[in-house]
């Protein structure tokens, strides 16, 4: 390790990483990471890097937000903390809490507070199951989700999720989940219109509820867009399908907003995108642009109507859930964000040139298929993009792809063998001009890598 400068050294030996093989990074160090601003950070050895993954889906109005600072240092001064449990609230979670009920769409208008995406969807699958004991009927407890679908990381929502590599870590996993297929239509069903197969997809649903009998479902949970599984775009038939199939068997719809809120599809929510009117959303990651832990669950009438008549406490919660700091920052975020038009900006302006510079990029030899909506893409790198050959398992060539982003100054998610872009929401064209040319170098970095490998 004597390679590792200071800060290198003291995180290989007490530091464990999230979503990481923890031997092989210690033993080449973490990238250290000093400072940001705007779209780009700095690392320890003062490389300039182009963050076109948002931090982690999250950093919506980009780095370096002196206001955002500033409220939390106020609120710090004034109130830093205490708890909503008993019978208390602060200034800042009752604003935010109406800031929130303000853009999301429908009768989504009470909100319970959490820390993480991952907590929110912990709290989304209790509130459903309880919902249904409120109503006399226990027995209505399976929750159906999707394939490849990411709902965090906690036991519950990686259950919930369709990660294979997470179900074989900490088993047994949370029972009454059941699940259909993802619709991936570049993947799994090009031989189909997507029309068609988006329809096949979400009837997939139909057949689970008779399946798991309907007296038995409680709710069906999806992402608008599946993101961490790859940047999985639905056909245009896909949702309306499900909405109609949940609306039949008067099962809750829950859309997991974790990514997509917060102006990422060019609406609020990528279910005003999608025409979807959910029971229950959650969010995170963009409520607060990252700048401090905070999540939320925005739930309807529906569900929050029967809580408030059932006169027992819901014995649920968080420390931290309503802290005044970060919802002094989310509630922030959303003047912000409605004051300089981020929304209408990226409907408008920004999405559609991030669109005209991924169909340029989508010539390059490895790239079979561009999934894009809004301010986010995922591509498909291919062997043989003619005939949608993959790499072979050996070659892992997101991985490939990824290092060569990060060592020429631009981050590029790899989710298996797919790229995914998911920039700041204030990315301007003449960033986005840089980021595609630097995409573009690293493709050819990663040609050039499999070629040596004799990989193609």
């Amino acid at each position: 390790m004597s390679h590792l400068t200071e800060i290198q050294k003291e995180d290989a030996q007490y530091h464990l990483h999230p979503f990481t093989n923890t031997g092989r990074l210690n033993k080449k160090g973490a990238r250290v990471i000093t400072r940001a601003e705007g779209v780009y950070i700095w690392d320890e050895g003062g490389q300039k890097i182009l963050d076109g993954m948002a931090g982690l889906w999250c950093v919506n109005l980009g780095y370096g937000r002196k206001e955002l600072a500033e409220v939390a240092y106020e609120q710090m001064n004034t109130l830093p903390y205490y708890n909503t449990f008993f019978q208390t609230t602060n200034g800042p979670a009752a604003a935010l809490a109406k800031a929130i009920a303000s853009v999301t769409p429908g009768d989504l208008n009470h909100i319970f507070f959490a820390n993480s995406g991952s907590e929110a969807i912990d709290t989304i699958m209790r509130l459903a199951r309880h919902y249904w004991a409120i109503k006399g009927k226990p027995y209505r407890n399976v929750l159906i989700a999707r394939d490849n679908a990411y709902h965090g990381s906690t036991l519950a929502g990686a259950s919930l999720g369709g990660m294979g590599g997470m179900h074989k870590q900490g088993a047994p996993l949370v029972p009454g989940i059941a699940r259909i297929r993802q619709p991936y239509w570049y993947g799994e069903g090009s031989d189909m219109s997507e029309e068609e197969f988006g329809l096949v997809c979400a009837r997939a649903l139909e057949e689970k509820i008779l399946e798991v009998g309907p007296d038995n479902v409680a709710a069906f949970i999806g992402e608008p867009i599946q993101g961490a599984g790859g940047v999985i775009v639905p056909p245009e038939s896909y949702w309306p399908e499900i909405q109609r199939i949940c609306r039949k068997y008067d099962i809750l719809l829950v859309a997991d907003e974790v990514i997509c809120g917060f102006g990422r599809t060019g609406n609020w929510f990528g279910s005003q995108t999608y025409g979807i009117e959910p029971d229950m959303i959650s969010m995170a990651k963009g409520l607060s642009s990252g700048y401090l832990p905070i999540a939320a669950v925005a739930v309807g009438n529906r569900v929050a109507d029967a809580l408030i008549a059932h006169d027992e406490d819901f014995n649920h919660g968080y420390t931290y859930s309503g802290h005044p700091v970060a919802a002094s920052v989310a509630l922030k975020t959303i003047e912000i964000m409605k004051e300089e038009k981020i929304v209408e900006r990226v409907r408008d302006k920004i999405a559609p040139y991030f669109h005209k510079k991924l169909d340029e990029l989508a010539d390059h030899p490895l790239i079979g298929h561009v999934d894009k909506k809004g301010l986010v893409a995922g591509m498909a790198l291919m062997k043989d993009k003619a005939s949608k050959t993959p790499f072979p398992a050996d070659v892992d060539i997101g991985i490939i792809c990824r290092d060569h982003c990060f060592n020429n100054g631009l981050i590029m998610r790899a989710t298996g063998s797919r790229m995914i872009l998911s920039p700041p929401l204030v990315i301007t064209e003449a960033e986005l001009d840089e980021l595609f040319i630097k995409a573009r170098h690293c493709l050819d970095l990663t040609l050039a890598s499999v070629q040596e490998m004799g990989a193609l």
